[in-house]
């Protein structure tokens, strides 16, 4: 006959071992604000559109126009030359930028909001 009376407390122990680990990682998350550190993702719309030689920065919208501080664009051409310059923060704001011969354009488009944190809101090639 085998004697397995010792078993079943010692996988008690283990499992209120476990979850006591559990709990107190869990706990510790929140107290030490490991889960408090994602900062919000704003959602602005922004089109850049090339017009000859220039590219036509646009504010299109979104629900966190209000929000913004400020919109800058760095247009850089496909020799190299960059030039920058801001954009108004009301829908429908949109300025010139003359980046070159036109075509291969890189537009980087970002904004600083009211609550001090920065985006980048477009980054793409026109």
């Amino acid at each position: 006959m085998v004697n397995e009376k010792g078993v079943s407390p010692v996988i008690g122990v283990i499992l209120m071992v476990a979850i006591t680990v559990i709990l107190a990682a869990v706990i510790a998350s929140f107290v030490f604000g490991m889960g408090t550190s994602v900062k919000k993702t704003y959602n602005v719309a922004v089109t850049a559109v090339q017009s000859g030689t220039g590219v036509i920065v646009t504010l299109a919208g979104g629900p966190d126009v209000p929000s913004l501080d400020w919109v800058g664009v760095n247009c850089t051409s496909s020799e190299g030359t960059t030039t920058s310059g801001t954009i108004s923060t009301y829908v429908g704001a949109s300025a010139t930028f003359d980046c070159g011969t036109g075509g291969a354009d890189r537009v980087l488009v970002t904004a600083g909001f009211k609550d001090g944190t920065q985006q980048i809101l477009l980054d793409t090639f026109v």
